[in-house]
């Protein structure tokens, strides 16, 4: 049965389930799913808990070995299996299916992984899992979603944000709800007079955003300039290749040419941004994206990491002179 991360505390206060399938890609809200199962098993008797990693050389097996071999003394137990890959292969796939169809009494199987891919949740194993445990796919708070987190987060603090204040805290920690729980935290302890003002704010608050290279690339597409602005100091600041970015956004660009399928709610998006670039506008960018990649060995002048800022805001909707318009004062 599939729940909702929110559902999660009413689903446990109605029963445990034998299987429990955690997965997602923000860490935070993970381990909190997680957090919460093992609080409920704990108040229900279940004294042991076996962590179980499975990496490189892992033997699925050892699964079910482990979780039958604990110990005698007690009568419930855990085995918390740690799937850091997201990976499950056909070992993988025979263990869980013959394990879901006959969950050990007494123990419940915690499996955390990161978030999957369409492909893995339609999987016999996964509707097997599905049909006999509670399955939690925690999927990553967007920038849209972000004001009402942190509104039930503050909430829960005892906490109030006027609206500057509440924008300046979504753009400060945009992307890394872990800081911005640990940012609401100090907030509490400041004993700031409510509602909290953007300036009081700025006086506790630290600089937490994080972004990755494919939430950099959404906000383009999206025509979001200054978001992307933003993104990209950020990116540079954390020391994020380069490269990574550059070889990201040409390996879009190549799909959107070749006519690859796009996701349908990337749909729409994406053809808005490919009207902005216009006919032949793939290969103008590809080609700006190859200077970028010689400024950044070195081979034409100039700070590679500001031409890039320059094209993914000029792709995001802003007017900005092109690379290539620079390109004869940029040769050595």
């Amino acid at each position: 049965m599939q729940v909702k991360a929110a559902a999660l505390t009413g689903s446990l206060q109605r029963g445990l389930a034998p299987i429990y399938f955690i997965s997602g890609d923000e860490t935070l809200l993970v381990e909190e799913a997680c957090d919460a199962i093992l609080a409920a098993a704990a108040a229900q008797g279940f004294s042991e808990r076996s962590v179980l990693h499975a990496e490189a050389g892992f033997r699925w097996h050892d699964v079910t070995q482990d979780a039958a071999s604990m110990s005698l003394f007690a009568t419930r137990r855990i085995v918390d299996l740690r799937v850091v890959s997201g990976k499950f292969d056909r070992e993988a796939s025979e263990v869980l299916r013959a394990y879901a169809a006959e969950p050990l009494e007494d123990t419940i199987l915690l499996i955390r992984t990161k978030r999957l891919e369409a492909k893995q949740r339609s999987t016999a194993w996964f509707k097997q899992l599905d049909a006999a445990g509670v399955m939690v796919l925690i999927w990553p708070v967007s920038a849209a979603e972000l004001p009402r987190w942190l509104e039930g987060r503050l909430k829960a603090a005892g906490l109030r944000l006027d609206r500057e204040a509440m924008q300046y805290f979504c753009e400060r920690v945009e992307g890394n709800l872990l800081a911005a729980v640990q940012e609401i935290g100090k907030l509490k302890l400041s004993d700031l007079p409510q509602p909290i003002d953007a300036d009081m704010l700025a006086s506790v608050l630290e600089d937490a955003s994080h972004y990755d290279t494919f939430e950099l690339l959404d906000a383009v597409f999206a025509g979001d300039a200054a978001r992307v602005a933003r993104m990209v100091v950020g990116l540079r600041a954390e020391g994020v290749a380069l490269f990574a970015i550059v070889g990201a956004l040409t390996s879009q660009l190549r799909r959107f040419a070749r006519g690859d399928r796009i996701p349908p709610q990337r749909q729409r998006v994406v053809q808005q941004f490919l009207s902005r670039l216009g006919r032949g506008g793939v290969d103008r960018v590809l080609a700006q994206c190859a200077l970028i990649d010689q400024q950044g060995k070195g081979q034409l002048l100039g700070d590679a990491w500001l031409s890039l800022e320059s094209l993914l805001v000029r792709l995001a909707g802003a007017r900005m002179a092109s690379l290539e318009q620079q390109l004869p004062y940029l040769t050595r």
